[in-house]
C-alpha cells in the first residue's frame, strides 16, 4: 500500500506520525503523479477556486492495472470499502 501527496517530505513525515499510518507516502511536490492520474483539479475552497489534489483511491491489481477507483473520498468508512474490494480481487 502506498499513499501520495504534493506535500514536502517533512510535512508527510509529521502527518504519517500524527495519524500512525503504516504505509509509505510518496512525495510528489512537482505534481507529476497527480497530473498523470488526473487528480489535480480545480477545487472550491471557501468560495475561491484553487488547484489541488482531489482525494482519490486507486486499487491496482497484481498485473498493475487499475481495478477500482474511488473519487472524492471521505475518510469515514473508506478503509472498509477498500478492504472489501481488495478481498474481491484475491
Amino acid at each position: 500500500m502506498l499513499g501520495a501527496s504534493t506535500d514536502t517530505q517533512q510535512a508527510q513525515r509529521r502527518f504519517r506520525e500524527k495519524h500512525g499510518l503504516p504505509f509509505t507516502l510518496l512525495c510528489d511536490t512537482d505534481k507529476q503523479l497527480v497530473q498523470a492520474y488526473d487528480v489535480y483539479k480545480e477545487k472550491n475552497m471557501y468560495g475561491r477556486k484553487v488547484m489541488g489534489t482531489e482525494r482519490t483511491t486507486f486499487l491496482i491489481d497484481g498485473q498493475g492495472k487499475i481495478a477500482k477507483v474511488w473519487a472524492k473520498v471521505k475518510p469515514a468508512g473508506h478503509a472498509a470499502e477498500v478492504l472489501q474490494a481488495l478481498r474481491g480481487l484475491l
